[in-house]
């Protein structure tokens, strides 16, 4: 027996013998019906509800009907389908009466019944072994055996195999025990063992699995043994199978499995899932209001005493205004709200101390924990806003806007910055014409009291205003307004100086165009808002675009200073404004404008002219008509039909054009010749509007005669212009050619005396000054060195020469520089010396004849001066005196006027 905190565990033995008849020799005789006609099952002081007791063997001889099986006493044990007989609930040993439990047995198909009596056999010590039909008294108490169903009879005749092996119970050892250890379990026999010597094994996790080493049999008695505590959280039941064979190994035994249970210690403390807890709650709930729930875990058994929690509340911090406020359900952990009066102003949070405690609750064996709970208490609109002070007061200027006149200050308990404590303020008398407006300070949750309308002193001096104060969220229902969430605002309103104004604003009047100067308009005058002062107004032009009229500075009387024209650029659509200035004398002054707007009437006072004033026709017209209007300042009642005539003189513009009306406000202009002279004439044209009285004018149109092309534009436009010049013009640009060609003649002549000194000075080259490479130019050409009067004798070369370094010519192409040395060309020596010019001259002509790389390659070499009949000859590296007459240069015709002149060039004769 193991002892464990005082308490009996139960230890069940099951013996049962099978009982067997023959009939014939060697024939195995099959009965169905129970096993056993009597079961002895000896149990501890208690037993557990679910565990299982014994198990009952039925034999059904292959029948395959199906066997329900059914308990004397339903209510406290319970037949499975298998024969497994299980406690329905915790038995002790006053409720095991002296009668058998009777086991019957009901096949479904043929309805026919079997049964067998159990006797429950109370112990105090370890389980016995009863053998059959004596008394459980009689027999020492020993370890408990599990045998090995028999497969043969006692005279050796082998039984049939049944369907169902037995079944056996499992076996319970309890968590952290103390050994020592090994601690013997249980003893497994075979009843082979009698007349042969057999050996013991179990196999399965725990045993020769993992883990390893929990459990061991003795090989020889087959004792199984645990080795080491047991942890039911690690593993709470063990599958073991166990075997029996001789000493050669042979199976004498089916496997038999043996299921061991762990039972659960109260060897674990709750644990709550957190160690602090938040809820909230609304402030003024009613009482049974759930707030949370607390959850706690225990790693024991759930469905045992050691893992079934209990929850309580063991502390809760502030305790007013009942120390009760708050109730758990032990079992759920369902915080909930026990006494009414949660008000977040006095109490807005309070501390509870939660324990959770196994074993049902009992504090004797339990073990507890504990997690805190802190529950904050949400704030609703129980409390309306105060005004600090019954009455406020402020003042205002008159007509001024968009200024805050006073501040409403309020408390409210409430939590601040929520819509419960922001406060909304409304305005409910005093403002019939809606003149303020009361916005909330989101900072400090003040009223602005806000003028939004000009105010007129001369109207209201004082506004007396009634205003609300309310939250943004209404109150709560059982909340009622306070008397001081209403104030008054006495408003006085300031008097100031106030502008002038004119009356109307702008004033329109409407009188004809031409109304000559000084002539008196209208009085223009402005009013005063400011009554009940004793002010003066003066008058002053503000605008005046045309600076046509003038206002006297008294009485605001409107005169003109010139005469009004509705054709000026200042008047758009007959309307001309002008803005005048009153000033009063206040302190400091005011000032207001207003607006006259003239409204002026056509008078026909403007002549019609030509339009276009200017036109081109060809010398030969084709066709021979210009087409012209008029154009008249005045409107259409003073302007067209309009009616156009030639005049009589000059007798020429009758005679060479002639007028013809088209409509009212058009006309053509034809050409009586069939051919003009190109030039510039002037048509006049007299052209009559239609008003009352009407006007005419002579307007001239300048008619441009020119020569046309085949698309009838003019192409002379050039001498068009000229001819189009004045005499001033002409006579200008005459001066100016003049006095350029004098220049030019100024510079040629100082040029040709700039060469006749040069001519006339000695030779004397300074080395920097070496011609020889420069291109000489003189004044005059003639036909050749004969007709020139030169001093050959003067131009001398100095006789410290170099020889002549005359270059192969290699073989090369002729649009390409050949690749030789740079030619030795004679140098000059820079002492003058009286040698020939000419020689040096020569010498240079000999070098470059010679040199392959003097570009171009093979072109005429020009000097400075060669004429007809020279004494030296041509220069030319080409040398050649064939003309290229005897070429064809005809093609060149065909390449335009250029090559035309080039082919007449070269495909002429000598001559």
């Amino acid at each position: 027996m193991f002892l464990n905190e005082g308490r009996s565990l139960l230890l069940l033995t099951l013996l049962a013998v099978l009982q067997i008849g023959t009939e014939g020799r060697g024939t195995p005789l099959c009965r169905p019906g129970f096993s056993e006609n009597v079961y002895h099952a000896v149990v501890l002081e208690t037993e557990q509800e679910g565990e299982a007791l014994f198990n009952v063997k039925f034999l059904d001889c292959s029948r395959g009907g199906r066997v329900q099986f059914e308990s004397s006493e339903p209510d406290a044990f319970r037949v499975e389908t298998d024969g497994v007989v299980y406690a329905q609930r915790s038995l002790r040993l006053s409720s095991i009466g002296s009668s058998p439990l009777v086991i019957k047995a009901r096949d479904e198909a043929t309805g026919e019944q079997w049964q067998t009596e159990v006797r429950l056999i109370p112990a105090k010590g370890q389980r016995a072994q009863v053998p059959d039909a004596e008394p459980v008294a009689a027999v020492a108490p020993r370890l408990p055996e599990i045998v090995f169903p028999s497969r043969h009879t006692d005279d050796g005749s082998q039984l049939k195999r049944m369907k169902r092996d037995w079944v056996i119970p499992p076996i319970n050892v309890p968590e952290n025990s103390r050994g020592p250890f090994p601690q013997t379990l249980v003893t497994i026999r075979s009843d082979h063992d009698k007349n042969r010597s057999l050996r013991y094994s179990v196999t399965g996790p725990g045993a020769d699995q993992p883990p390893t080493g929990i459990f061991f049999i003795e090989p020889v008695s087959g004792e199984l043994s645990v080795n080491r505590p047991l942890d039911r959280e690690h593993i709470s039941n063990f599958h073991l199978r166990a075997h029996a064979v001789d000493l050669n190994g042979n199976q004498v035994e089916n496997p038999i499995d043996i299921v061991i249970n762990v039972i659960d210690m109260n060897d674990n403390r709750p644990e709550f899932i957190h160690q602090i807890w938040n809820g909230s709650i609304a402030e003024g709930s009613k009482p049974g209001t759930s707030v949370m729930t607390v959850t706690a875990i225990d790693k024991d058994d759930p469905k045992t005493m050691n893992g079934m929690l209990r929850y309580k509340i063991l502390s809760q911090n502030p305790e007013n205004p009942n120390p009760s406020m708050f109730t758990i359900n032990n079992q759920t952990g369902n915080i909930i709200t026990m006494a009414a009066g949660l008000d977040r102003e006095k109490v807005p949070q309070y501390t509870l101390i939660i324990q959770a405690t196994d074993m049902e609750g009992t504090a004797l064996y339990g073990l507890s924990n504990t997690a805190t709970a802190v529950i904050r208490v949400t704030d609703i609109n129980d409390n309306p806003p105060e005004f600090t002070s019954e009455t406020f007061y402020g003042e205002v200027p008159e007509n001024r806007v968009n200024v805050i006149v006073a501040n409403l200050t309020v408390t409210d308990k409430d939590q601040p910055n929520t819509p419960a404590w922001n406060a909304v303020y409304k305005i409910t008398g005093g403002d019939p014409t809606g003149r303020f407006s009361v916005p909330t300070d989101p900072t400090s949750n003040e009223g602005l009291v806000t003028v939004v309308k000009p105010i007129d002193y001369e109207i209201t001096r004082t506004f007396v205003l009634t205003v609300v104060a309310v939250n943004e969220v209404p109150l709560d229902q059982n909340i009622h307004r306070s008397r001081q969430s209403t104030a008054t605002v006495s408003i006085k309103v300031l008097d100031v100086n106030e502008s002038p104004y004119f009356e109307p604003n702008p004033r329109t009047m409407r009188m004809e165009e031409g109304l000559p100067a000084e002539s008196m308009l209208t009085i223009y005058t402005a009013l005063d808002p400011d009554r009940f002062m004793q002010q003066t107004i003066r008058y002053s032009k503000l605008s005046d675009p045309a600076n046509w009229l003038r206002i006297d500075p008294n009485n605001g009387r409107i005169s003109t200073i010139a005469m009004l024209d509705r054709e000026s650029p200042y008047v758009s659509n007959n309307m001309y404004n002008a803005t005048f200035l009153a000033t009063d004398n206040g302190f400091p002054p005011a000032s207001g404008t207003g607006t006259l707007q003239i409204y002026l009437l056509d008078i026909n006072d403007n002549a019609p002219v030509v339009f276009p004033s200017e036109a081109e026709v060809c010398e030969k017209p084709e066709p021979n008509f210009i087409n012209i209007t008029a154009i008249d300042g005045d409107l259409n009642s003073n302007a067209g039909p309009f009616t156009f005539e030639l005049p009589h003189k000059p007798t020429d513009v009758r005679k060479n054009w002639t007028i013809t009306r088209i409509n009212g406000d058009a006309a053509q202009v034809s050409l009586r010749l069939s051919f003009l002279e190109s030039g510039i004439y002037d048509i006049p044209i007299i052209i009559t509007d239609a008003g009352n009285l009407p006007m005419s004018n002579t307007s001239y149109l300048r008619v441009k005669v020119c020569q046309c092309d085949h698309n009838g534009f003019c192409s002379d436009q050039e001498r068009i212009i000229a001819a189009g010049l004045g005499t001033g013009a002409i006579i200008s640009i005459l001066l100016c050619i003049i006095i350029l060609l004098i220049l030019v003649l100024l510079f040629v002549v100082w040029m040709k005396r700039r060469d006749k000194e040069r001519q006339a000075k000695q030779l004397l080259i300074d080395p920097e000054d070496d011609v020889r490479d420069n291109i000489l130019k003189y004044d005059e050409e003639g036909g050749g060195e004969e007709d020139q009067d030169y001093d050959l004798s003067q131009l001398q070369q100095p006789d410290t020469m170099e020889p002549d370094a005359i270059k192969p010519v290699g073989i090369r192409r002729m649009d390409e520089r050949p690749l030789h040395p740079e030619p030795q060309y004679p140098i000059r020596s820079a002492a003058p010396h009286p040698g020939d010019i000419g020689d040096f001259i020569n010498e240079g002509l000999k070098a470059a004849d010679n040199d392959p790389t003097a570009p171009p390659y093979d072109s005429l070499l020009v000097f400075d001066y060669e004429g007809s009949g020279s004494t030296a000859g041509s220069l030319s590296s080409i040398n050649s005196s064939s003309s290229g007459g005897d070429q064809d240069y005809d093609y060149l015709n065909d390449w335009g006027p250029r090559f035309r002149k080039l082919a007449d060039m070269y495909g002429g004769s000598d001559d």
